[in-house]
């Protein structure tokens, strides 16, 4: 009986010992990722490459006008020109101030593009005349271009500067009315310069880091 009283008093116990062990849990190591530690763990390269796509949209869609996208690529390129130049040291790598200073300008251009998509300046989408007509083709091959990488931001910047050039000179031509024979045949001189200019470009050696 004795016997039976301390076997049952020993199972008792362990029974609550693996009770105890079962119910206590280790705190969860999971950490949310809030919108800004997102942004952080993308890296400057990566953030790079999407705002560069958000600007290749814009081009697209007509969202941006040229002489925008000009400006905005304009700023880009300045950033990654100071970007290499940090990674000359120090095996490429960053430090905290550069990555901070990078993070920094990247905020502010990433605001610039917002401002810039829901302005009130947009390309005409719906161009009747054939020269309109062949610039708003022109600015979709140049925002698949960005978009895809096959376009740097350097060479963007380029193309947009002679396309918003080229619009400004259509808009004189315009201003005291519809354009002579001879302005219509300048105009598709230059278009077919920067056709082939934008062609060059996106089929080069030089790609978009993605």
């Amino acid at each position: 009986m004795k016997l039976y009283v301390l076997a049952f008093t020993v199972a008792l116990a362990g029974a609550v010992f693996a009770q105890d062990a079962t119910s206590t849990t280790t705190p969860s190591t999971t950490t949310r990722t809030t919108p800004a530690t997102a942004k952080k763990k993308m890296g400057v390269n990566a953030r790079q490459a999407r705002q560069q796509q958000r600007i290749g949209e814009g081009v697209e869609n007509g969202s941006l006008t040229a002489g925008e996208a000009a400006r905005l690529e304009n700023k880009e390129t300045k950033l990654n020109k100071e970007e290499a130049r940090f990674r000359k040291g120090d095996n490429g790598k960053l430090t905290a101030a550069e990555r901070a200073k990078l993070e920094k300008q990247e905020n502010t251009l990433s605001k610039d593009i917002t401002k810039q998509k829901h302005d009130a300046q947009t390309q005409n989408t719906q161009p009747k005349s054939e020269i309109g007509k062949r610039d708003r083709e022109q600015q979709k091959r140049i925002g698949e271009g960005i978009e895809n990488g096959s376009l740097t931001a350097k060479e963007a910047g380029k193309l947009e500067t002679k396309e918003a050039k080229l619009n400004k000179q259509e808009h004189r031509m315009r201003a005291d009315g519809d354009m002579t024979q001879k302005e219509k045949e300048k105009v598709n001189r230059e278009q077919n310069q920067l056709s082939r200019n934008i062609y060059h470009q996106k089929h080069d050696k030089q790609r978009r880091r993605k």
